[in-house]
């Protein structure tokens, strides 16, 4: 490891910076150094500039991706180098705004009927039933199930905050039932090799396997579950800050993007096209109709 790379680790770690977060900033860095073959301290403004456009012109990076190196070189320059123009000369991308990946209640069933294994079952169970992001299931200790309140503790989630979530019922006795076979000591879901819990990348395998196996069109994920989780939430007419707790989001307008895609919402007004006057004419041509397609 170079004295750079060091220093930069230290200065994230003296901010109490994730783990998720100090790996993917040193990664970008790096990466953004091999480009040049030269290393980053030696690299200004208009090199990021270069790198910026290469990413997007020609690696058709995500904004996700590009978010994450501005980031990664706003804090290497300007916290490590001490260089000021590391705001101002560093753009960042707008965000693209989309609407989430929601599975109706009917899809999660049949999504979650399709997962054979047992410990793979009680992961995606927990994570749709407390509406978690990957990184908090798979980190879930034993010792974070509180079956005495029906509560599960969540430690350090984004963020680096502490909460709680609900406990389903039906999901406590999944979890019993996966314990008594597994018997895990420490952490909840344990991964391959010992002391370490199992890896983000398994569970996405898992998900692409079982949403194939499933015949879902949607492409379901960890995060569409935790999309599903806020959504029927919702439509079941829980309170919009109280979804934001169990979620742990900082801002309620992250929280609101989920009336855009609920039922509750979308479809409590008539399309303008059902108000219109039918004549009998067309009446008995929808009766004479051959079947719906679909």
């Amino acid at each position: 490891m170079t004295p750079l790379r060091q220093r930069m680790i230290e200065d994230m770690r003296v901010r109490n910076l994730s783990e998720n977060t100090q790996q993917q900033y040193v990664r970008y860095v790096a990466k953004f150094a091999e480009h040049f073959g030269k290393s980053p301290d030696l690299l200004g403004p208009e090199d990021v500039r270069t790198y910026q456009v290469y990413l997007t012109e020609q690696r058709h990076a995500s904004w996700g991706v590009l978010n994450v190196v501005v980031c990664a070189l706003r804090f290497f320059y300007r916290a490590t180098l001490g260089k000021e123009w590391a705001i101002e000369q560093i753009p960042c991308p707008r965000k693209e705004k989309r609407l989430p990946v929601v599975l109706s209640q009917d899809e999660v069933s049949c999504f979650l009927e399709h997962v054979s294994n047992l410990k793979h079952r009680a992961i995606l169970m927990t994570a749709y039933a407390a509406g978690l992001r990957i990184s908090e299931v798979v980190s879930l200790r034993v010792a974070d199930i509180d079956s005495q309140r029906m509560m599960i503790r969540i430690e350090q989630g984004k963020g680096r905050k502490d909460r709680y979530v609900m406990l389903s019922p039906n999901l406590l006795e999944l979890l019993r039932a996966y314990w008594k076979v597994v018997r895990p000591a420490d952490w909840l879901f344990p991964g391959r090799y010992r002391g370490q819990h199992i890896s983000r990348h398994r569970i996405e395998q898992v998900c692409q396997k079982v949403s194939a196996a499933a015949g879902l069109k949607k492409r379901v994920t960890v995060r569409a579950l935790r999309h599903s989780f806020a959504t029927h939430l919702l439509e079941a007419g829980a309170n919009v800050r109280t979804i934001q707790i169990l979620l742990g989001h900082r801002s309620l307008q992250t929280t609101a993007r989920y009336t855009h895609v609920s039922r509750t919402t979308v479809c409590s007004t008539s399309s303008p096209l059902d108000l219109l006057p039918k004549t009998v004419e067309e009446i008995q041509k929808t009766k004479s109709a051959e079947p719906a397609l679909f």
